[in-house]
């Protein structure tokens, strides 16, 4: 018996550390779109056709993999539809339009959000319990975010910009339990590269009409663009956009849901705010301040908590994985169990 318990748990942990892995390879995905999307901004491309770029060409590289599991069009209309409206389109729409009007720092501070929402979601919706220490990582996590963002440098608070933001934090919720969805469910599990792929083409639908591409200047692809000094290719770093910050990003974040739980996986992915910023600071030479630093380990710290204190999935033969016997939860009634 203690046998089997031991082998439970080392399976448990081993999950739950693939787990970590692909969700910290998803922030640093994630985190390096910004760097290699305003270059190209600013050498003539509207932002929101950045978007368009990134998601459509996504959709193309995804195409094959989508007529591979069409079958899940009559399976799961509901998920790849939802998939791709709040967890494609309506993350990246909601994003953008909140940065021209409220500071850049404060939307992200709002959309970063999500990890709590996703941690209310879990205990007052799903009803499943929750840790105390997850509840801390979440805190920590955007309290460092906070500074690292610095949110105080530009307090202009515009109703509508937050409002927006504030819809980017939801339809990152969605994100994180869309991504979640049939997990447990072993051979009748949709498949996450279908629903990827799926999602995408949603998402490029929805942000064709939003974008409209056919006004944008096609030929700053055919240009360079700076980048600290330097003068890359247009198109290398849209490359870098569609494969990496899209589609490896998009791959690796719902594999690491699947491994983990939508709360944990929502605080790790509060790190693509602080590799966003570092990476800023080392590619663009955007300095980082004494409170960013500190706020980038606080980050860290509140990750760390969350990621190691949670209670893993349950197996596929319905048993609980491993959890300490210290480790106190939240039941959902909200007393100590």
């Amino acid at each position: 018996m203690r046998g089997t318990q031991n082998k439970r748990r080392g399976a448990a942990d081993g999950g739950r550390g693939l787990g970590l892995g692909l969700a910290l390879v998803s922030a640093v995905a994630f985190g390096g779109s910004g760097v290699a999307a305003k270059p190209l901004i600013e050498a003539g491309l509207d932002s929101l056709h950045v978007v368009w770029l990134r998601v459509a060409g996504a959709a193309l590289v995804m195409l094959p993999v989508a007529w591979r599991h069409r079958a899940l069009v009559r399976r799961r209309p509901a998920l790849l539809a939802g998939f791709g409206l709040l967890a494609v389109a309506g993350v990246q729409a909601c994003y953008f339009a909140s940065i021209s009007r409220i500071p850049v720092g404060v939307a992200l501070l709002v959309e970063y959000l999500a990890p709590a929402l996703v941690l209310g979601w879990v205990r007052f919706v799903q009803r499943r319990p929750v840790t105390r220490a997850a509840a801390l990582g979440v805190v920590l996590a955007v309290g460092g975010l906070a500074c690292v963002v610095e949110v105080w440098a530009g307090l202009s608070f515009d109703a509508v910009g937050l409002l927006l933001a504030l819809g980017a934090a939801c339809c990152q919720v969605g994100y994180f339990v869309l991504s979640d969805q049939g997990g447990d469910a072993g051979a009748d599990a949709p498949d996450p590269l279908g629903v990827i792929a799926y999602g995408l083409l949603v998402g490029a639908a929805v942000l064709t009409v939003i974008a409209r591409p056919w006004g944008m200047d096609w030929g700053v692809l055919a240009r360079t663009a700076a980048m600290d000094g330097s003068r890359v290719p247009a198109w290398v770093l849209l490359c870098w956009i569609v494969l990496i910050a899209t589609v490896v990003a998009y791959v690796t974040g719902v594999l690491s849901v699947r491994r983990l739980s939508p709360a944990v996986a929502g605080v790790v992915a509060c790190l693509e705010a602080v590799v966003a910023t570092v990476l800023a600071w080392v590619v663009l030479g955007e300095r980082l301040s004494a409170p960013q630093l500190a706020g980038g380990a606080l980050v860290l710290v509140g990750a760390f908590i969350a990621q190691s204190s949670a209670p893993v999935k349950p197996s596929s033969d319905g048993s609980a994985g491993a959890v300490p016997e210290s480790e106190q939860r939240l039941s959902p009634s909200g007393t100590a169990a």
